[in-house]
């Protein structure tokens, strides 16, 4: 990966004996002190609408939800980047808000570019491994983010992504997610993809995260929606964390940042949030 996006992650790729000698160096209590149970992970998903609306007005309120869910990993879609207007990554910008979370950024514009549009993940976890991908077709510039993390000692995929947003566009989404599952490594590590799929469970295209394998962590309730209908959308739940049956069982699931504050809301997707535990 390039280098801009290496300085704005973790760092360098941690081997085993690396982490057990970090581990060493410091007092136990701040090793763990905002890590889940072993075992258990929670993330969130949360597509933040780039710089629309209000972004200075949204941006609290995107913090404030997330710092209310607590989450281990967070997945974000939409993140924009923009020199020419000087704004900078937003990813980094939340984290920074957050606290104690590195961040992995990854788009289809190379690094250096004035203006960069992609996908983040923000952890808690040691980073092991991570790598972007741009999906097919490549005239719809869309990406994937794969990031290996040690939970308790073990190691998961968290996978982020973002598909073809046009209603009609299934074919397109049907492409990019089996380039995305064809790109995934078999080495049997447990596996989360998460992200706007811009597809409800139901849609085809979605066929290889919805089978056997995988499960939704967020109840498909008929009166659930992840698209804001204050900002005029459709109710849909198009936005997803598909975990592997045989790998993780389901905890806890539910909706974030759909409570307004002072008529406002942090995005025009509701974010989800999903505890799981690792088997």
């Amino acid at each position: 990966m390039a280098r801009e996006d290496r300085q704005m992650m973790a760092g360098p790729v941690f081997s085993r004996r690396a982490l057990l000698l970090a581990a060493g160096t410091f007092p136990l209590t701040s090793c763990v002190a905002h890590i889940t149970e072993p075992r258990t992970v929670q993330l969130v998903t949360f597509n933040i609408w780039h710089d629309a609306g209000d972004w200075p007005q949204r941006l609290p309120l995107l913090v404030q939800s997330l710092k209310q869910a607590g989450a281990d990993i967070i997945i974000l879609q939409e993140v924009l980047q923009d020199k020419t207007r000087a704004l900078p990554n937003q990813a980094q910008t939340i984290a920074d808000m957050l606290g104690e979370y590195s961040v992995h950024f990854f788009a289809t514009e190379p690094p250096g570019s004035l203006k960069r549009y992609g996908n983040a993940i923000l952890t808690r976890f040691p980073v092991m491994d991570e790598v972007g991908k741009k999906l097919e077709p490549l005239n719809d510039y869309r990406t994937a983010l794969r990031l290996r993390m040690s939970v308790a000692g073990s190691a998961i995929d968290v996978v982020g992504t973002h598909l073809a947003s046009q209603p009609d566009a299934g074919a397109v989404r049907t492409l990019q997610v089996n380039d995305l599952m064809d790109w995934l490594p078999r080495d049997h590590t447990p596996l989360i993809v998460a992200g706007d799929f811009n597809a409800t469970v139901d849609e085809k295209a979605l066929a290889p995260l919805t089978g056997p394998r995988f499960f939704s962590t967020l109840p498909q309730d008929p009166s659930t929606t992840t698209l804001n209908p204050a900002m005029g959308h459709r109710e849909r739940v198009i936005d997803h964390i598909f975990a592997e049956r045989k790998r993780f069982e389901p905890v806890a699931a539910r909706r974030i940042g759909d409570v307004p504050e002072d008529g406002k809301y942090p995005s025009d997707h509701f974010g989800v949030r999903a505890t799981l535990r690792v088997v």
